[in-house]
């Protein structure tokens, strides 16, 4: 009962995050243009569920790992969430919650090595993984371009800079750029080394 209705309960529990992290954010504008884009991916996640496009449970918990991180970072500003612990941890001087942020959008190379082997769009694992790989990179690039234009649109005001996130490093375009491949290629050799198990239990 639990495994079928799982990705229910994901969507459930960031639809209760969106709306109490949506509750007196310290910036609405940053609250709308952080969470727009990850409201609209959970839309999408949604329809192709409803169209019959499923993943596995692992999968989707990869999937809901952004969207839970990213609506908090909506609602404090990257820059500003409480995430001392971690950055004290590993003697970071900069807050590092949107880092991680940026390393768990590589997760979606998962499903998306899912979807091609499963509709058998290809028929070899390195194909689907490295078409995963590049996938991730141009996320990361295009967004990247997002955060540029709406600094430059809100005129280098508290908003875009908050979205922008930079945090004074002048490399943090590029860094994140690395964390999302990052991820990606953690995941897809997470997802290769699971496939490889399966297959020699299976014999």
């Amino acid at each position: 009962m639990i495994k079928k209705y799982f990705p229910h309960f994901l969507l459930v529990c960031y639809l209760v995050e969106f709306v109490v992290a949506g509750i007196a954010p310290y910036s609405r504008t940053v609250w709308y243009v952080e969470n727009g884009p990850i409201f609209a991916l959970v839309v999408f996640i949604t329809i192709l569920y409803i169209r019959g496009v499923r993943f596995s449970n692992t999968a989707y918990a990869l999937m809901f790992i952004l969207p839970f991180w990213h609506t908090i970072g909506g609602h404090y500003t990257f820059e500003r969430v409480p995430f001392d612990w971690f950055n004290n941890l590993f003697g970071f001087e900069r807050n590092m919650f949107d880092r991680v942020g940026h390393f768990a959008v590589g997760f979606y190379a998962v499903p998306i090595m899912e979807y091609l082997t499963g509709r058998r769009l290809t028929a070899r694992a390195w194909v689907a993984a490295t078409y995963a790989i590049f996938a991730i990179a141009f996320v990361a690039v295009f967004y990247e371009w997002i955060e540029w234009w709406f600094a430059m649109w809100s005129g280098g005001g508290a908003a875009g800079a908050a979205f922008l996130g930079s945090q004074g490093d002048i490399w943090d375009a590029q860094k994140d750029m690395l964390m999302d491949v990052s991820g990606a290629l953690v995941s897809v050799v997470g997802y290769l080394f699971g496939q490889l198990l399966t297959s020699k239990s299976g014999k």
